[in-house]
């Protein structure tokens, strides 16, 4: 078992198993209590990127539409990037890729804001070069989730499952509580002070974060491949048939980001309607918070309960209080819906996550978990430009038809999967 500075060099289980922290003890004695918080930090600026190009690009243009596009830019140039990114981890390690990934997005982000503050317009070649600096902006972005579950990985393989189930509990709590923090940052920084200021914040944190992130002492635990190591797994797994099975959670991600995306354009226009749109990240949250507590709960679920079995449980769930969002006039009742909806999402994440680390090529970790990655921002692109469009030609309420159709398709995918996948299941 690969070992870090920060792990001992005997761990005990069962001391880990009776702390306070429950099933969770076992995480900061793996990988140090460091790589918690930091892991979790480091991601945030992720969750601001969308968000934070919707809500400035739709207040400097005073268009939905064109909010929608530049956020889905973003979506479609993480999408992009995101595989590249695990790639080069996969073959030259994580630390110099985040490095550099760090660097050329803080960059990117600086021109996405100047080029939104500095067109006179939005059509024609003013509209290109915001929506060219919102898709670099998303192709450089650090992907700290899907590389930390790679570090996670290494770090129980040869430990019981339930060590690892406990960790991608976690990473997906930690991805929920960041893209509650992020909605929640750029709506109040942007309603209060500036549209621009939470994606200035976003450069800022991805410089110092993403850079302490890649230079932890847990990196050293993936082993790059190389060009060699690459031939020589692939020989030892035989041929490439894992990646018809990749397909299946890669399409239940597109899903999720969908449902992601055009939720969050949905109550952009729903909080239109009072004049708070620059606030509809705060209504956003709200489905977070549960999401990442529904999330840890994964960790303690009984094991006899097949991941196929949970997609789908969660997934209707879903679809059932996807139909709520139809009915609140208000703000204050689409809190409570939208706090009830966050209860089945948190599980499914980590549901298809869990599916993915089963049925990817080991060789090709990082790649798969970047794809899965790249598979939620792009839904998000997808959900986002859809819904941003239906939003500037009908009433709002209609919008969320996006993102029931999106949770019925994870529920299909769900079945799917338990059709599939059941004699592959742990």
């Amino acid at each position: 078992m690969y070992k870090t500075p920060e792990t001992p060099q005997t761990a005990p289980i069962e001391p880990a198993r009776r702390s306070r922290l429950g099933r969770f003890g076992v995480l900061p004695e793996l990988a140090g209590r460091s790589f918690l918080p930091l892991g979790l930090f480091a991601r945030l600026p992720l969750a601001m990127l969308t968000v934070g190009a919707l809500t400035l690009a739709t207040s400097a243009s005073d268009s939905y539409a064109v909010g929608g596009f530049a956020a889905g830019a973003v979506g479609v140039g993480s999408a992009l990037g995101a595989p590249v990114l695990g790639l080069f981890a996969d073959r030259l390690g994580q630390r110099p890729v985040l490095v550099i990934a760090a660097l050329l997005n803080t960059v990117a982000i600086t021109l996405f804001i100047g080029s939104v503050s500095s067109v006179a317009g939005f059509s024609g070649s003013a509209l290109i070069l915001v929506l060219t600096s919102a898709f670099g902006m998303g192709f450089t972005c650090p992907q700290i989730g899907p590389l930390a579950r790679v570090r996670w990985m290494a770090l129980t393989r040869d430990r019981p499952d339930a060590d690892l189930d406990t960790a991608l509990s976690y990473e997906s709590t930690a991805d929920e509580l960041t893209f509650v923090l992020g909605p929640a940052l750029v709506g109040l920084l942007a309603s209060l002070i500036a549209p621009w200021l939470p994606l200035a914040l976003a450069a800022v944190l991805t410089v110092v974060l993403v850079i302490a992130f890649a230079v932890h002492p847990t990196a050293a635990v993936v082993v790059p491949n190389g060009r060699g190591a690459g031939k020589r797994n692939r020989t030892a797994q035989g041929p490439a048939a894992p990646w018809s099975l990749v397909v299946l959670p890669v399409a239940g991600m597109v899903a999720m980001g969908t449902f992601f995306g055009s939720t969050q354009a949905a109550l952009i226009a729903f909080a239109g309607q009072f004049g708070a749109a620059t606030s509809a990240g705060l209504l956003y949250a709200v489905m977070g918070l549960s999401s990442a507590a529904a999330a840890l709960s994964v960790a303690y679920w009984r094991q006899s309960l097949s991941h196929p079995l949970r997609w789908v449980l969660a997934a209707g769930g879903m679809v059932a209080l996807t139909g709520l969002l139809f009915l609140p006039q208000t703000t204050a009742p689409m809190l409570l819906v939208l706090f009830l909806l966050g209860i089945p999402v948190g599980p499914t994440m980590v549901t298809i996550f869990s599916i993915g680390s089963i049925v990817a090529p080991k060789h090709l970790m990082g790649t798969v978990m970047t794809l899965l990655a790249s598979g939620i921002v792009a839904g998000t692109a997808l959900g986002s430009s859809v819904a941003g469009l239906l939003a500037d030609s009908a009433d709002p309420t209609r919008v969320f038809l996006i993102p029931l159709c999106a949770a019925v398709a994870l529920l299909a995918l769900g079945s799917t999967s338990a059709a599939i996948l059941r004699p592959k299941d742990r």
